[in-house]
């Protein structure tokens, strides 16, 4: 299941585990953290991807190893046979990441359609203060690299055609017209990508249909015939697209260290063009 409407979530509550993966782009002046302890689903647990990350990657929420997973979300309370459910403030922004993390590890999660904010508009109860203490569990991480590209693997796709770059920033951004959001990041793209904002792919907080994400990624030169690479700022709104990708039976795998590993390294090729 990739996705859970509120109304069934807060129906199945006490079968599930459910995670705030929100996350905020700094400079927003938002804290993630704080917005959870003033409001969260009843229940839920914090995950945060920058905590639950390889911190000594240099780059931001590197997925950790398959061991640091397993630890993180065992403390959580999550096993092999727990059902996951994760949303974010959004509603289509860091959870598709928080979820791609648990496929990665060989762990199944849903989505809630539409986040928090669709939550309340249904009229669904929240509450404030701390996470509640999880009771432990043993979770056994099983990682799938076929999810997984690095930098090596995005140059190797693009010289050989392997399988298709799709870029989830804005245009702006893909394009090198605006100033990148972290200091010393070259603008532009990845000769040969394929720019498909994940703001495109979404309306009102949820998921387009199957036929309309089809549809954007056709318009936007993306072989649908080939293995797609996700890529964004920084491995979030990559997934996204993996996402949408997979509500059309498309496989994907997510570039981790996205624009902000290819853009800081000089021996990485950059375009501002088509």
């Amino acid at each position: 299941m990739m996705l859970i409407t509120p109304e069934a979530l807060h129906a199945r509550l006490a079968d599930v585990v459910v995670l705030d993966a929100s996350l905020h782009l700094p400079g927003t002046g938002r804290d993630a953290t704080a917005e959870f302890e003033a409001a969260h689903i009843p229940g839920a647990l914090r995950f945060d991807i920058d905590v639950i990350a390889d911190t000594t990657s240099g780059l931001p929420h590197t997925l950790p190893s398959p061991e640091a997973f397993a630890a993180a979300v065992g403390a959580l309370g999550i096993g092999n046979d727990t059902e996951v459910v994760v949303y974010d403030a959004e509603g289509f922004y860091s959870a598709p990441r928080a979820r791609w993390m648990f496929r990665v590890m060989g762990h199944d999660a849903a989505i809630l359609d539409g986040g928090l904010a669709a939550w309340r508009a249904a009229g669904l109860p929240v509450e404030s203060g701390p996470a509640p203490a999880a009771t432990p569990r043993h979770f056994t991480a099983t990682y799938n690299p076929d999810l997984f590209a690095s930098g090596d693997d995005v140059a190797r796709v693009l010289a050989d055609g392997t399988a298709v770059v799709a870029d989830a920033r804005a245009a702006d951004r893909f394009y090198g017209r605006v100033a990148e959001p972290r200091a010393g990041l070259r603008g532009g793209h990845m000769p040969g990508a394929h720019n498909v904002p994940f703001t495109s792919l979404v309306a009102d907080g949820r998921l387009k249909s199957p036929a309309e994400v089809r549809d954007i990624f056709q318009k936007a030169g993306v072989d649908l015939d080939k293995t797609v690479v996700t890529t964004c700022g920084s491995g979030v709104t990559a997934a996204v697209l993996s996402l949408a990708l997979e509500t059309i039976g498309k496989p994907s795998a997510v570039y981790d260290g996205s624009w902000t590993e290819w853009g800081s390294d000089p021996k990485r090729p950059v375009t501002t063009e088509d």
